[in-house]
């Protein structure tokens, strides 16, 4: 029988690291990138209730890191028919008020509300990045205000804008950032 022999190595020899200790866990995008399609759809649908962007989102994985995935799910949002968008509306709901608001902020939002939805056929919705919690109750009631100025066509394109915000600030929440997308109608990120 012939004797194997390794080949001659001029020089160093490679030889593979060694692992110490446990493995790193995995970031949220790893977890994200690899996990089954359907749990990847879902985790999007919490954060904008559509699912032609969810697939769409889902399947461009994997993202290389937390932007790419960020400018996927913008982009993939700037693309819902009027059809789609307002099922995505509908997936909203009311945002539950700080529970140190006073009555009559709960008597003069909930009039906003109510005349906002009888003019456009959905819930007002806004992303309230970067504004301190105890400004936000003023934020929404000048913005709901100003929002019924607008036309349905002019506020369809607003709310869309709002709604990408959202799912931007759910997005990098369910990624762990830092996202400051403070407003969820829901009350909750996603998951929570």
């Amino acid at each position: 029988m012939p004797v194997h022999r390794l080949p001659e190595s001029p020089g160093r020899v490679a030889i593979p690291a060694q692992s110490r200790g446990a493995p790193e866990p995995a970031s949220p995008l790893e977890r994200f990138n690899t996990a089954p399609a359907q749990d990847a759809e879902r985790a999007l649908l919490a954060c904008l209730h559509s699912l032609r962007w969810a697939l769409r989102v889902a399947g461009h994985r994997p993202y290389p890191d937390p932007a790419s995935l960020l400018a996927a799910a913008d982009e993939a949002a700037y693309d819902l028919s009027a059809k789609e968008l307002a099922e995505a509306l509908a997936a909203e709901s009311l945002p539950a008020l700080p529970e140190d608001t006073y009555s009559a902020a709960h008597t003069a939002l909930n009039a906003a509300h109510a005349a906002y939805e009888a003019k456009f056929g959905h819930v007002f919705v806004i992303c309230l990045d970067g504004v301190p919690e105890e400004d936000a109750l003023d934020r929404v009631l000048t913005d709901i205000r100003s929002r019924l100025a607008n036309d349905p066509e002019d506020e369809q394109v607003v709310a869309a804008e709002q709604l990408r915000h959202l799912a931007r600030g759910r997005l990098e929440r369910l990624l762990g950032g830092t996202g400051n997308c403070a407003y969820d109608p829901r009350g909750a990120a996603p998951g929570n």
